[in-house]
């Protein structure tokens, strides 16, 4: 609803020739390729507007009812952004739902404005809780977006119940798949990013990606899988080919419609193990 309001706000005031330029650079936007996605007013997706899994049903769809969670082998999770708003954690955690990831900020622009809520309110219901970065690879360089993240909401503290941070690398929501980066200029992002997250907090970065994205958009580099650990996007019955580098999951993002927040995952271990990897 943020969204609309400000759309709106924008509109009141033009000219007609200033909407009708609008009108056309929005309509290039949005027919520049199936890259590109629209907001919920039909016209293209602001920025900030982006959160984790945007293109995942859009490339590669749904598939299949994941098997029921066994709490001996995974652990239940939740990803949410501002498009969620407020969230009700007790709700969730009386579904069973033990860790949750929110998204801290995008690019060098913005800021979740529920990160309070979210981040904070996950914490105080007993959830072991991290936070997420939504990169632009085409709006600034990795290192100067880890600084950004980590000095806003993005550090992590050895407390058990903190997650290390998450670079969400995925498809860009605004244009090109591949953020306009060849495959090595991609890897390099990604590699600035992970080194400075590594420099200011003393922890690995968890990648999340999907395998066909990453496939197409670092050539199926295999560099990262040793020593980052890998949240991968696949909405099916099972987690299915994982991206060059990695032979297992740490965690697995399985649907979009998920019981009170869509977005659902799994923690590749018990809540012990959860623990464990939170305290690094």
């Amino acid at each position: 609803m943020d969204s609309v309001r400000n759309s709106m706000s924008r509109i009141r005031g033009r000219s007609p020739r200033c909407l009708f330029t609008g009108a056309l650079t929005g309509l290039l936007l949005y027919v520049s390729g199936p890259q590109a996605v629209s907001d919920p007013t039909g016209g293209p997706l602001e920025r900030g507007n982006a959160y984790m899994g945007i293109g995942v049903l859009a490339h590669d769809g749904t598939s299949g009812t994941p098997p029921p969670v066994s709490r001996a082998t995974q652990t239940e999770g939740v990803d949410v952004a501002s498009h969620q708003g407020d969230v009700d954690w007790r709700k969730l955690w009386d579904g069973g739902t033990r860790w949750a990831y929110t998204k801290a900020t995008e690019g060098t622009y913005y800021t979740n404005p529920y990160f309070a809520q979210q981040y904070d309110g996950s914490y105080d219901v007993g959830m072991v809780r991290g936070s997420y970065h939504f990169a632009t690879p085409d709006t600034a360089g990795g290192a100067a977006q880890a600084d950004y993240f980590v000095d806003h909401g993005g550090g992590w503290s050895k407390d058990g119940k903190t997650l290390p941070g998450v670079l969400d690398i995925e498809w860009n929501p605004y244009g090109d798949s591949c953020y306009g980066k060849s495959a090595s200029g991609m890897v390099g992002w990604i590699r600035d990013f992970l080194g400075r997250y590594k420099s200011r907090t003393g922890r690995d970065a968890v990648i999340y990606t999907a395998t066909s994205w990453w496939s197409e958009c670092t050539g199926d580099y295999a560099g990262f899988g040793a020593v980052n650990p890998l949240w991968v996007a696949r909405y099916a019955s099972t987690v299915g080919t994982l991206p060059a580098g990695w032979s297992v999951y740490t965690m697995w993002q399985y649907t979009s419609t998920g019981p009170q927040v869509g977005d659902h995952d799994r923690f590749n271990g018990s809540q012990d193990r959860l623990r464990a990897f939170a305290d690094g």
